[in-house]
């Protein structure tokens, strides 16, 4: 009897303690958040060096990007540089900041989230092959999607798709010269089947791809 009655208080105590799923753990093969470094402001080329440098290539290796060096491209690309306004590193247009940067790489799809440079989770799968039509977009270890929340602009449709198309290209230029800096191969793709990636991404109706990019190492 007291055995069974220890059962019973220990089965009555499990179950009145909440159980805390982490986030990043709750769906199975979900990645985890991938915590960003601060940008190291002393690295790179000057900038007349990079735009010398700078060019579109289509060749890639399959290498990974260090942490370090992913960190640095996605603050080039669109991060924080005026902490005090939360203003970044390309423009936007009435400061709508409606370009939201998506990072396919092997481990998944991740947003980026500027607020926290964090790369927060979406996906599990890799979807790099939806990237692009070429068959390099599988080797890039990171390609970057642009994608414009037509939610976040206050004008029509034609207005929407005309900023959103300029605003990419401010921050795809950052990435292009990041890339020239670093030694890094990228081109813009706009050879992209966007209906089977948008709904493989799972974005809502106002959101609209605009570009893709990957982003890696040359091939030797």
């Amino acid at each position: 009897m007291k055995k069974r009655y220890f059962v019973l208080s220990l089965t009555c105590i499990l179950l009145s303690v909440p159980v805390v799923i982490c986030p990043v753990c709750s769906f199975a093969g979900q990645p985890e958040a991938i915590k960003l470094d601060p940008p190291r402001m002393e690295r790179g080329k000057t900038l007349m060096e990079s735009l010398n440098t700078r060019r579109s290539s289509r060749s890639f290796s399959g290498k990974d990007i260090p942490i370090a060096v992913l960190s640095d491209l996605m603050w080039a690309a669109f991060g924080v540089n005026r902490p005090d306004t939360g203003l970044r590193t390309a423009p936007s247009a009435m400061n709508l900041q409606e370009i939201d940067l998506y990072v396919a790489m092997k481990s998944g799809l991740y947003l980026f989230d500027h607020k926290t440079n964090t790369l927060e989770p979406v996906l599990p799968e890799d979807i790099r092959e939806l990237t692009g039509v070429q068959d390099f977009t599988q080797i890039a270890p990171v390609n970057l999607i642009f994608v414009a929340d037509f939610s976040r602009m206050r004008s029509d449709k034609d207005s929407k798709i005309f900023y959103s198309a300029v605003d990419t290209g401010f921050i795809s230029q950052n990435v292009y010269l990041f890339c020239a800096s670093e030694g890094l191969s990228t081109v813009v793709l706009g050879w992209v089947k966007k209906p089977e990636l948008k709904k493989a991404m799972g974005l809502r109706e106002e959101q609209e791809i605009i570009l893709t990019q990957p982003v890696g190492y040359p091939a030797e």
